[in-house]
């Protein structure tokens, strides 16, 4: 008769087999895990581009100083009579005298005289009075009115009447000092006074058959015709 084992016999015969299985999976995953290695990482050096640089020591050399040279001769005409050398060793000894000043005297500054400038004298009438033109103040009166010209602004205000203005007549027959003695208005002053600068030149007043100077006044009727 065979003898039959139980499941449960033939299980447990199995397990030496499942074991060996087993540890033979393990020893291959183990060898498999040390095969298999991570890359290996290098570290590269880094190249900072630059090379130490020798540096040659040269020795410095001083050159040899040339001694000064000695300062040129020059040559002085010196004038013996006109100017005396006197060496720095020399003393020279200068007498001064305070005998003659006194503190408490006071010192006079002389005045210093200034030079009168003498006018030559101005002549109310002469030996021979000037002339204009061969003329006398009348015709110079007549040039004047001629050449005159009526102030606007005088005429707009109605402004008339007539300006009394001096005058000399100098020697070389120009006119000055021409002063407005009376006047309606002030523009008919300064029309007279410009007539008058531009007047030719006259012929001189002769007193002692010498010209002098000789002074007038006249004058300058501003009418307005209707």
């Amino acid at each position: 008769m065979e003898i039959k084992k139980t499941p449960k016999a033939d299980g447990e015969n199995k397990r030496g087999l499942f074991l060996e299985i087993g540890l033979v999976i393990a020893l291959g995953l183990v060898i498999l895990a040390f095969s298999i290695t991570p890359k290996e990482h290098r570290i590269e050096k880094i190249d900072k581009g630059y090379m130490p640089v020798e540096t040659e020591m040269v020795e410095i050399t001083r050159q040899d100083q040339k001694p000064p040279e000695a300062p040129k001769k020059v040559d002085m005409n010196v004038l013996s009579d006109m100017l005396d050398i006197v060496t720095n060793d020399t003393k020279i000894e200068t007498e001064i005298s305070f005998e003659e000043f006194n503190e408490d005297e006071a010192i006079e500054i002389a005045p210093v005289e200034e030079e009168e400038i003498v006018e030559e004298e101005i002549f109310v009438t002469a030996e021979k009075m000037p002339s204009f033109m061969g003329g006398d103040l009348s015709a110079f009166n007549r040039w004047v009115q001629a050449r005159v010209k009526y102030p606007a602004i005088a005429q707009e205000n109605g402004i008339a009447g007539k300006v009394f203005v001096k005058f000399v007549v100098e020697k070389d027959g120009t006119l000055s000092k021409i002063e407005v003695l009376r006047s309606p208005d002030k523009s008919l002053s300064d029309e007279v006074i410009r007539i008058l600068k531009t007047s030719p030149k006259w012929e001189p007043a002769m007193q002692r058959n010498r010209p002098v100077r000789l002074t007038f006044t006249m004058p300058v009727n501003f009418q307005i015709m209707d």
